[in-house]
């Protein structure tokens, strides 16, 4: 950006990393910043069962996956961390920012100590995770098979800080407003599904009856309510999606859909359908004319308009099927599971009542994602100034 091309705003100026208010600083971490490398511990030398000393062994595999907690007794105070410390993935995943753990943290970390008369920690905290941030640690460390983040160029990069405390205080305070109204939606779509999920034990199981149905409940296999359709007609012919297409290519498995492609001939439309995965079981519902991507998804519909395909979909979901063989499971095996089946308007009941369920948490989640949206709006004109919370 140049000021023959752009003309720069009253009150801001231009420096190396774009234009901000003309009353912030631009400084690098080196000027406000030092870091401490973690400690690599010997799986031999972790401990399962604490001592006096042991604090926890912090490792992004605990942090991510609930990994079983390890415990070590030979450290030193540069590699502990406490509730208010600030940790940054620097390996392999580069760039994950955390605090308000305790232990002695992994070698994988850097400890980020920061001057607090010139910075706050909120303040710090959410440059960092800004999306911005983010892109260019990454760049920084490096497009190997194993990025790695070193010291120096930690160092390098440049961050704009507002010269007032106050507006700095301002400018965390309202993300970490924004941050506690996410955490709240977070806990209650994660309350609704929990009672979403009590709701099937118990009305798919007929623990539980609606009103007015009191018919016994026959048992049937699935291959019974269910027939099935191969996709090869239905596969897609180019890998070259776009979301200019609107043709959705879809999986079983957790990715859904892949993408969107320029083919319009073709498509499954038997709707509803439930996509099934031959080797995986995984499943999915859908309502809308797709493509294929996999000659291993099986499309199921229903043998008759007795059959519930939502009801049919849900009981599916609560199946614990064991993989066994890399095979094709749903002739072999999978069709022959048998489940507990109402009669057709019972079906509809019961799948209504987990529709309306789904619906209001699908709107939950399209708020949350506005949110976060919002939420990386926020911090790309907060921390840059380009809009001000505060006057001079």
């Amino acid at each position: 950006m140049t000021t023959a091309t752009h003309k720069i705003p009253s009150g801001y100026k231009q420096t190396d990393i774009g234009v901000i208010p003309a009353d912030w600083d631009v400084k690098t971490f080196k000027d406000i910043c030092w870091v401490n490398q973690g400690l690599q511990i010997a799986i031999e030398k972790r401990l399962k069962n604490p001592t006096a000393k042991s604090k926890k062994y912090i490792t992004i595999q605990y942090l991510n996956s609930g990994k079983e907690t390890e415990y070590i007794d030979d450290y030193s105070p540069s590699v502990c961390c406490n509730n208010e410390d600030i940790l940054m993935t620097r390996t392999g995943n580069t760039g994950i920012v955390i605090s308000g753990v305790e232990g002695v943290f992994h070698n994988n970390f850097f400890k980020i100590n920061f001057d607090k008369k010139q910075i706050e920690k909120d303040y710090l905290l959410y440059y960092l995770k800004d999306s911005k941030t983010k892109r260019i640690i990454l760049e920084k460390a490096g497009t190997s098979t194993i990025p790695d983040l070193n010291h120096d160029d930690f160092y390098s990069i440049q961050i704009p800080i507002p010269s007032s405390k106050t507006e700095r205080s301002a400018i965390a305070t309202t993300l970490s407003d924004t941050d506690a109204l996410i955490e709240k939606l977070e806990k209650l779509i994660e309350k609704k599904k929990n009672i979403k999920h009590g709701a099937m034990q118990e009305l798919l199981t007929s623990k539980r009856r609606l009103p007015g149905f009191s018919a016994k409940w026959e048992t049937k296999e699935l291959g019974e309510l269910l027939d099935y359709e191969q996709p090869t007609k239905y596969l897609v012919k180019s890998s070259d999606y776009s979301d200019d297409y609107s043709t959705p290519v879809l999986t079983a498995g957790k990715t859904f859909i892949l993408g969107y492609t320029a083919e319009e001939t073709s498509l499954f439309e038997k709707l509803p359908t439930i996509i099934f995965d031959d080797f995986t079981t995984a499943i999915k519902y859908v309502d809308f004319p797709f493509k294929a991507k996999s000659s291993a998804m099986k499309m199921l519909i229903p043998r008759s308009k007795d059959i519930n395909l939502k009801f049919v979909f849900a009981k599916m979901q609560m199946i614990d099927f064991q993989l066994g063989d890399h095979k094709r499971y749903w002739i072999s095996e999978y069709q022959n599971i048998e489940i507990a089946t109402p009669k057709p308007d019972e079906q509809t009941a019961i799948a209504t009542v987990l529709s309306d369920m789904d619906t209001e948490i699908e709107k939950l989640e399209s708020q949350l994602t506005k949110y976060q949206n919002l939420k990386q709006g926020m911090m790309q004109v907060l921390l840059t100034g380009k809009i001000r919370l505060l006057s001079k």
